[in-house]
């Protein structure tokens, strides 16, 4: 279950409108929109060290936000992305994937790192992450993801996965889990492109 925010919807609206203008006035998209410098964070990953968004400089990242228990939305949403990072072949390197726990009173370094090798993720470049639950709160709200915990221990929470550049800046917003693949490799790349 998730809700979301207008805050979060217009981000999306305006990638999207910029995609439309830039279609009908050259036939052809141009660059990805510049939103703004993308939240830092520092976080503890799968394997207990420290994650910093800096480590990423110089890479493409993408951002996205789940927790382990969840057993509709965020399973799906986790394999896409896995299904994603293979799909990069040789790019892959070049992007580095993170996934930040909505719910780190429960999900652990160790729950992470089961949770990565159950979906096969190549945590060489995908990084799970969790920290404490001031640090989550914070850096969700930063990245306009809304949480709630509800009454039977699950989490709802605002599906929204964002790419950053390789200069740390935001550049593209999804919002939910349906979000095209073919599009999302698409951006990526476009991003990978723009790298010196």
């Amino acid at each position: 279950m998730t809700f979301s925010r207008a805050g979060c919807t217009h981000l999306i609206i305006v990638r999207a409108m910029f995609a439309c203008a830039t279609t009908a006035a050259t036939g052809a998209t141009s660059e990805l929109p510049h939103i703004g410098p993308a939240p830092g964070f520092t976080l503890i990953d799968q394997d207990g060290k420290p994650f910093s968004l800096r480590n990423a400089r110089g890479r493409v990242a993408v951002v996205t936000f789940i927790f382990t228990s969840c057993s509709s939305t965020c399973p799906l949403l986790t394999a896409k992305l896995v299904s994603v990072q293979r799909e990069l072949g040789r790019d892959s390197p070049n992007v580095i994937f993170t996934a930040i726990t909505v719910d780190p009173l429960h999900d652990t370094p160790a729950t992470l790192k089961q949770y990565a090798e159950a979906y096969s993720a190549d945590t060489s470049s995908f990084f799970f992450l969790t920290g404490s639950f001031e640090q989550i709160d914070d850096v969700s709200r930063r990245y306009a993801v809304f949480r709630k915990a509800t009454p039977d221990g699950d989490v709802d929470h605002t599906f929204l996965t964002s790419l950053v550049d390789h200069r740390g800046t935001l550049r593209v917003q999804y919002l939910g889990t349906r979000f095209d693949t073919g599009e999302f490799l698409q951006d990526l790349r476009s991003l990978l492109e723009e790298q010196p």
